[in-house]
């Protein structure tokens, strides 16, 4: 019995990893002696090369800094089905202190942050950098779970599979814990044209 059911599944194994075995995500390089795109209480500009994307986000919370976080990210090349980049741009300031919703507008795909630390309100602004691939149009979107799962915690979100993008965020700050939980909005994106723009 346990021979046929080999015989049966074992093809079905080859066939899936044939198929998708090249796409998931390995570990992430966030950079070299695990470097942070920022220091405590300051700005920071953080952007992926030309034709990559956002796929993994690191951070810690430091109560005695001004509850503030460390921030890393990682980039991979965007699928070559996708092509280059064909215009790169910052999206509106997401205010401090507030709770907020954004994606990409323009079909964009996530390939950088830009935050600033305001002390008044122990919260950070952020702006997305986004890049359009074509007019390819998302599709099969989704909420990520809340990173981190509460206040005041480490966060590691990592994008596990190949052709999902990060489009953008919707994030709540807690005015107790001068903290904010994301959840981010993850697509895949068409291999064709597409003739409309979506929001």
């Amino acid at each position: 019995m346990d021979l046929v059911l080999l015989c049966v599944f074992l093809p079905l194994v080859t066939v899936a990893w044939g198929q998708y075995g090249d796409y998931y995500y390995g570990p992430y390089n966030y950079g070299d002696n695990d470097e942070w795109a920022n220091v405590y209480r300051q700005g920071f500009n953080f952007q992926c090369p030309h034709g990559q994307v956002i796929v993994a986000i690191r951070s810690v919370f430091n109560k005695k800094e001004g509850s503030d976080r460390l921030w890393n990210y990682a980039c991979m090349p965007a699928a070559q089905s996708l092509g280059e980049p064909t215009e790169c741009w910052w999206e509106e300031i997401n205010r401090a202190g507030t709770e907020w919703y954004q994606t990409c507008s323009n079909n964009g795909l996530v390939a950088g942050f830009q935050s600033q630390y305001f002390p008044s309100v122990l919260d950070r602004e952020w702006q997305f950098y986004c890049c359009r691939y074509s007019r390819r149009c998302p599709y099969s979107c989704w909420l990520t779970t809340e990173y981190p799962g509460h206040y005041g915690e480490d966060m590691d979100m990592m994008m596990y599979t190949y052709d999902y993008y990060i489009r953008g965020a919707t994030t709540t700050f807690s005015a107790v814990d001068r903290d904010r939980q994301w959840k981010f909005i993850v697509c895949r994106m068409t291999e064709y044209d597409c003739p409309f723009q979506t929001v």
